[in-house]
């Protein structure tokens, strides 16, 4: 009895040293960025000197997606909390690199006291989370934010900015998630989604979705785009430094010879009216109608390069 007592003993002890070793090993081993927010990284590149190209596993998305961070000078693992800036393309673009290949990103940031962070946002994903499909807003707020603190010590500190569609993105998620952006920039944004709804649905079913699967028939769903529409938030910015620039659409001293006008004109109407709105609601807002110029990157680059002052200040980088 005494020796089968003790053998008893001793299995359970074994059993008990058994699930201690499990749960040390497993947990280490789970990325600190899962355990934040549901997303973890996958793979890391190292991309040039400042970047690092990595691939994240999402939930919210279902899939792995690409995000490019610059890491400022004297950036080391453990420093921090850094201030934080996050770049946003447009709609159907080549890659979420744009900012970095063509709108001069790295070197506009090069001198900057903060992490920045070029996430994908999907072809023509519109910042948002689909009725039916994925859920960016979800991966962008809920997922990469804590993933970015967790890897890279990024404190609560940040600013967002995006181009075109990348625009709205900015200045809905700041509007939709109060506190979680100290500025917001839109840079030729679309910022009225309930002005010319058929070009949203069009540039979707461009890239092979229904458009009702995004946020519904425009007129039986008119509270779900109102509530993906800028201008319809303004009211929620007032505690957001905002800055807004827009050309007019006419070939300008940044376009090549014989450019011809674009449809930019129509996106100034949306940007004079936003402006409008969130300064009535008493946000501090930066303008930047320059007149005569394309929906182009040049005019991008220069954005950045002159929103840069109002981000800096407002992060305190």
């Amino acid at each position: 009895m005494r020796a089968r007592w003790m053998w008893a003993a001793l299995a359970g002890l074994v059993a008990v040293v058994v699930v201690v070793v499990v749960a040390v090993v497993v947990l280490p081993g789970s990325p600190a960025g899962e355990r934040a927010g549901g997303a973890r990284i996958v793979a890391r590149e190292q991309a040039g000197e400042r970047g690092q190209d990595l691939t994240v596993r999402s939930p919210g998305l279902g899939r792995e997606t690409p995000v490019r961070v610059l890491l400022p000078e004297g950036w080391t693992r453990g420093s921090g909390p850094w201030p934080v800036l996050y770049l946003l393309h447009g709609c159907c673009t080549s890659s979420h690199l744009v900012w970095v290949d063509e709108g001069g990103a790295e070197r506009l940031t090069a001198g900057l006291r903060a992490i920045v962070v070029v996430p994908e946002g999907g072809p023509a994903g519109w910042y948002s989370d689909w009725l039916r499909g994925p859920k960016w807003e979800t991966y962008h707020v809920k997922e990469l934010i804590p993933l970015i603190e967790a890897e890279y010590g990024a404190g609560p500190q940040r600013a967002i900015a995006g181009l075109s569609m990348g625009g709205l993105g900015a200045i809905g998620y700041a509007a939709r998630h109060p506190g979680t952006f100290r500025a917001a920039a839109s840079f030729s944004g679309v910022l009225d989604t309930t002005g010319d709804r058929s070009e949203t649905r069009a540039l979707v079913r461009r890239n092979g979705e229904n458009p009702d699967d995004l946020w519904g028939d425009p007129h039986r769903d008119r509270h779900v785009w109102e509530a993906h529409n800028p201008t319809a938030l303004a009211a929620r910015l007032k505690d957001v430094r905002l800055y807004v620039s827009c050309g007019d659409g006419r070939p300008g001293p940044l376009d090549p010879p014989g450019a011809t006008a674009d449809y930019e004109g129509a996106l100034l109407d949306q940007a004079l009216t936003f402006a409008e709105r969130a300064k009535a609601a008493g946000a501090q807002v930066t303008t930047d109608f320059y007149g005569a110029g394309t929906h182009s990157f040049p005019y991008w680059e220069r954005a950045l390069e002159r929103a840069l002052p109002m981000l800096r200040a407002a992060i305190g980088a």
